[in-house]
């Protein structure tokens, strides 16, 4: 962050959205549309299949959709992103990840490999290493955001009995989890995963340390040996004492986001295999190349995006649900939310003047069925519900054909109550028993089922590294062709820095001696208030806490 816009023109800089004909025609066209689960519309697509059925059409609509991707410039700017092209057009930079995982750049002269290339590949070899070795049991990662969510999504996905390591998860700053991560490790048989893009994030940093602390406490004498580190600052990870060999680098050019297509897949080869990333690259790839080539109306992220555009920016739905029915894909929404509300959580466009519709919808959701004993309810009978992703698999857990079978007839039931919903006409069928008829009337009335609510299935044959690597291209590009649409900058976050400032300030403050009195922070009334608290309590006298070997006087 903090690199200035360097004279690249941002896309769609100077022309209004709202204001467009292109844009007009589509909602206009996407108010006339049908729901109605009439004419099946499906799309195949590196191995997914996408059914947007469920979702608004219409000839117009389709139309309407296709003009305004050419208005608003889509080919142009899908080819900068697959060609290197400044993309983040607020710092200047590329976002090449998809050069990742084709596994070349243009970085490197003819026949020779890029530094990506090589980084990776070293990667793996020391992932093997230590593998023919039987070195370490356990790994301890340490990241926060894109640095944590991937590797948590697919050590969940892909793990279980046969998993290599044993591995533990800290991101938050919270003295907590740091705690409760190392609680039952060995530190002797433990490596420690440091993962952070700019090694300069104070939560990263912070965790890193105090974890450094515990395997000296722990009996060990190197601790940097037990250490590797995941940068695209490699001088930063060697200060804090991370070997050189164990240090591998990540591009710039890639964002945190999109940072589990790099090295930063560091901890799931550890734990699930090299093959579990090769297989999730292989994936992305494939859904890159659909992208690339499939036409608009069979373009799985580009149709995704623009029934997105529809229920958002035209139905006024301010959320997304996601609805993955598999257990193991229990971190998929937070994935999403990272991917799609850091990248779209913005109001204005190139040139800096307000979007003038609605854009990036809340992402949220868990796992079914667990969801339908949560938040389905308001998903059927609130006033206004929300559109659902479905994502399911044709086949399950070899050993449970039935609860599979269970688990998608559940998955197909609440897609279609969704869209039928329940008249009064039905509800009284359900009642027709009861011979009080003004009751039976008033319990009807509680039955009924609005109906009318979109939503997409998206299929796999079964969940596998290919397939969520797939998976979740679809989604990085459907964010992104609604970025083009919205002209917006998917790939920076401006706004997470102010809070960042403002909170190396406070923390200062926190930390003024009680005997320094009462200051004048220059805060609002609340968080005056809170500092002054907080120092109140935090320098009182109080009992020692018993705490880790090592850790506490580190946090």
């Amino acid at each position: 962050m903090g690199k200035a816009n360097n004279g690249t023109a941002a896309p769609g800089a100077g022309s209004s959205l709202a204001d467009s004909p292109q844009w007009q025609a589509f909602a206009r066209a996407a108010d006339a549309a049908r729901l109605d689960a009439g004419a099946l519309k499906t799309i195949e697509a590196a191995g997914l299949c996408v059914d947007l059925t469920m979702q608004w059409q219409s000839p117009a609509l389709e139309e309407a959709g296709r003009a305004l991707l050419e208005a608003r410039g889509l080919a142009a700017a899908r080819d900068a992103l697959f060609e290197g092209g400044p993309v983040n057009w607020t710092e200047g930079k590329p976002a090449w990840h998809t050069a990742l995982r084709a596994g070349r750049t243009r970085e490197a002269p003819d026949g020779q490999d890029s530094e990506s290339v090589r980084e990776y590949a070293r990667m793996l070899d020391y992932v093997r290493a230590l593998d023919k070795a039987g070195d370490y049991s356990s790994v301890l990662h340490i990241g926060i955001g894109g640095s944590d969510w991937g590797p948590r999504l697919a050590v969940q996905a892909f793990g279980g009995p046969a998993q290599r390591r044993q591995i533990r998860f800290v991101s938050n700053i919270d003295g907590h989890s740091l705690h409760d991560a190392v609680a039952g490790l060995d530190a002797r048989r433990c490596l420690v995963v440091i993962s952070s893009k700019s090694f300069t994030t104070a939560e990263t940093l912070h965790n890193a340390r105090a974890a450094i602390a515990w395997l000296r406490n722990g009996g060990v004498r190197d601790a940097s040996a037990q250490l590797a580190a995941v940068t695209a600052n490699p001088s930063a990870a060697r200060a804090l004492g991370v070997p050189g060999s164990q240090v591998f680098k990540m591009c710039d050019w890639v964002g945190g986001r999109y940072s589990v297509w790099s090295v930063a897949g560091l901890s799931i080869a550890l734990t699930v295999g090299a093959e579990v990333l090769i297989g999730m690259r292989a994936g992305a790839e494939a859904m890159d190349q659909h992208f690339r080539q499939a036409p608009v109306g069979a373009n799985a992220p580009v149709q995704l995006a623009l029934a997105g555009l529809v229920n958002c920016s035209v139905k006024g739905h301010n959320s997304l649900n996601i609805a993955a029915y598999s257990a193991r894909l229990l971190h998929l929404v937070t994935y999403l939310q990272q991917l799609e509300m850091e990248s779209l959580g913005k109001r204005v466009a190139g040139d800096g003047q307000p979007v003038g519709v609605p854009t990036a919808p809340i992402i949220w959701g868990m796992p079914g069925t667990d969801g339908q004993h949560t938040f389905f309810q308001w998903l059927h009978q609130s006033e206004d519900g929300a559109p659902v992703d479905f994502i399911a698999s044709l086949q399950g857990h070899p050993g449970s054909p039935d609860a599979h079978r269970m688990l998608l007839a559940n998955c197909l039931a609440q897609r279609q109550a969704l869209l039928r919903g329940k008249s009064l006409e039905q509800a009284l069928l359900d009642v027709a028993h009861i011979d009080d008829r003004e009751r039976a009337l008033s319990l009807a009335r509680h039955m009924v089922h609005p109906g009318g609510r979109p939503s997409t299935l998206v299929v796999m044959r079964q969940l596998d590294p290919r397939s969520l690597g797939a998976l979740l291209a679809l989604y990085e590009h459907k964010v992104f062709v609604q970025s083009v649409v919205w002209g917006i900058n998917p790939f920076d976050q401006w706004g997470v820095e102010l809070g960042k400032r403002l909170a190396t300030g406070i923390e200062r403050e926190l930390a003024v001696p009680v005997s320094a009195g009462l200051v004048d922070w220059g805060h609002d009334a609340s968080t005056s208030y809170w500092i002054d608290r907080y120092r109140s309590h935090a320098q009182a006298p109080r009992p020692r806490h018993a705490g880790l070997p090592g850790v506490a006087a580190h946090l």
